[in-house]
This record gives structure tokens, C-alpha cells and sequence, in this order.
């Protein structure tokens, strides 16, 4: 791996950072900023409530240009989504108006993420049971491709193993197929659950080593 990259503990600056990453790879793995509004409905999401109630399971990649990539997750993703449902989604919604009224089919990207808030798909228990933990990963495309994230991924696995985390589990969108070959050959296999799948998350699994 390059020397010049660092991967390193979040710290309190990099949330900006991040925030950006999470939009620059929001759709399939590709630059979504030009579907939204309000560029940080995505960081809301998949970066913030991590950065605010586990800092120490999210890990960033900087390189001379900046912070470039993060892995966030959490070891208990049942206590996770009640931690959610508790203290991070209420004052979003308080700030972003629930879009139920608009067919799916005609909701905006903005709104699409603000139902989100207002109405979070709990992870399936058949998944959690079996894959307690789970993580996020996001990399700009200038450290795509250089076993950086097979890096950060082993960086993240040893800290959540520190936390007791053993078995863990992705949720990725089925139109990112390079994210799903990246998965599989770190030893994530896809999950055949017993309801039909609906939406666009494919569910994958790791066994603890």
C-alpha cells in the first residue's frame, strides 16, 4: 500500500469529510450529488450516528488530498437500529417532513432519504442473528483498486474484534456489482433469506476467522 496513505481513528474534523464521501459514492458506488438538494441526507445516514455514538469503530483513509474513504459500523446492529429509533431519527424528522403522501414512484431523491428517517427497514432478524455485527465502507475512486480497502476492512475487523464482534454482516445495493465482487472475495457470502427479497439491498455474511 502506498506510503503516503494513512488509515487512522475518526476524529471530530473529518466529519465534513465524510459527509462528502457518502454523497460521491451514494449512487451504486458513484457520484450522487447531482440527485439531491441537500447534500447531506446521505451522511445522515450512513456516517453521521456513527461518527456521534461509535467513533471507535469508524476508521478513515487520508492521502495527500485529504480524508478519502471510511469504514463505519457497530458490533450489536439490533441495539444499534433502538439506539436510532431513540436518540438520532426523532430530531431528523423533526427537520425533514415525512414524504409518505407522495407515491414512491414520483418522490424526489431528497425524499426518498427523508422517508428513510421517518420510516428505517429494520436489518431481518434471520441476518442479525447469525451476523450480529456490521459495518459500511466507502472509498473515492482515487483509492479504489489498490488493496486499500482490503486495508481498512482487516483495520476495522480488528477493532470490532477488540469489541467482541466476530461475525458481521454488509447490506449492499444489488446495482453495485463491484461491491459485491469486493465483498465476496474477502469471505462475504450472499445470504438467502426465507421472505422474499424485496428492494435493492443484497444481504452478505462473514464468519468470524
Amino acid at each position: 500500500m502506498d506510503r503516503a496513505i494513512d488509515i487512522r481513528r475518526f476524529e471530530a474534523a473529518d466529519i465534513e469529510a465524510c459527509y462528502a464521501i457518502s454523497l460521491a459514492t451514494g449512487l451504486a458506488g458513484s457520484d450522487a450529488s447531482y440527485l439531491y438538494v441537500d447534500p447531506q441526507l446521505m451522511g445522515h445516514i450512513y456516517i453521521a450516528p456513527y461518527a456521534q455514538f461509535e467513533p471507535n469503530l469508524v476508521l478513515v483513509v487520508e492521502d495527500g488530498d485529504g480524508v478519502a474513504g471510511f469504514v463505519a459500523g457497530a458490533t450489536d446492529t439490533e441495539a444499534w437500529e433502538h439506539r436510532l429509533e431513540r436518540d438520532w431519527w426523532p430530531p431528523l424528522r423533526s427537520r425533514y417532513p415525512d414524504p409518505s403522501d407522495v407515491p414512491p414512484e414520483m418522490q424526489t431523491s431528497d425524499q426518498r432519504r427523508a422517508f428513510m428517517i421517518h420510516h428505517p427497514v429494520s436489518t431481518p432478524a434471520e441476518v442479525t442473528a447469525r451476523f450480529p455485527a456490521h459495518l459500511h465502507m466507502n472509498l473515492l475512486p482515487r483509492l479504489q483498486r489498490r488493496g486499500i480497502g482490503s486495508t481498512l476492512l482487516n483495520a476495522w475487523r480488528q477493532a470490532a474484534d477488540g469489541r467482541g464482534a466476530r461475525s458481521m454482516h454488509v447490506g449492499v445495493n444489488r446495482a453495485n456489482e463491484r461491491a459485491i465482487r469486493f465483498w465476496r472475495a474477502r469471505g462475504f457470502e450472499a445470504l438467502t433469506l426465507e421472505a422474499p427479497a424485496l428492494g435493492r439491498t443484497l444481504w452478505m455474511g462473514c464468519e468470524g476467522q
